[in-house]
């Protein structure tokens, strides 16, 4: 996970991953639906709703999902306040997966009559799988890191 740009291993300033990433959509339960039934996510949160929901992405990551114009002002929570926030245009997002998934996922978009939009063969290793949500986001599965090893 180093690079040069990166601050030293055991210092208090090293970041260790994302935590979490936001995408911008139009309709909360189509996304919310499209994000657990095609891609298998599920709630993060139990107080997800309207403006936000929270979704796992992995065992330390999520993915989450704002109504677009939910976050322009200051939102003030227990404990804080969060500055607002907003998105425009369709954005990209890409989820690890193991190499051997390939066909299972080529079936599983068919059967849900969702179109590939790209294909990569990365020349560092693995692939790529690519396809849009319902708001227009491309989403990459991937089953490489960038320097292309095995997720």
């Amino acid at each position: 996970m180093s690079t040069e740009a990166n601050i030293e291993a055991g210092s208090e300033f090293l970041i260790v991953g994302v935590i979490e990433t936001s995408i911008y959509v139009d309709d909360m339960k189509r996304s919310v639906d499209f994000y657990r039934e095609i891609l298998g996510f599920s709630l993060a949160d139990a107080e997800s709703g309207r403006r936000l929901t929270a979704m796992w992405a992995g065992p330390r990551q999520v993915l989450l999902i704002c109504l677009r114009g939910g976050s322009v002002k200051p939102i003030e929570i227990r404990g804080g306040r969060i500055p607002p926030h907003d998105g425009r245009g369709p954005l990209h997002v890409c989820f690890g997966v193991p190499e051997e998934s390939r066909e299972s996922w080529r079936k599983r978009l068919a059967m849900k009559d969702i179109p590939l939009t790209g294909e990569v063969d990365w020349s560092t290793g693995g692939w790529s799988l690519y396809f849009d949500d319902p708001d227009g986001h491309v989403i990459e599965l991937k089953s490489s890191d960038w320097s292309g090893r095995p997720i």
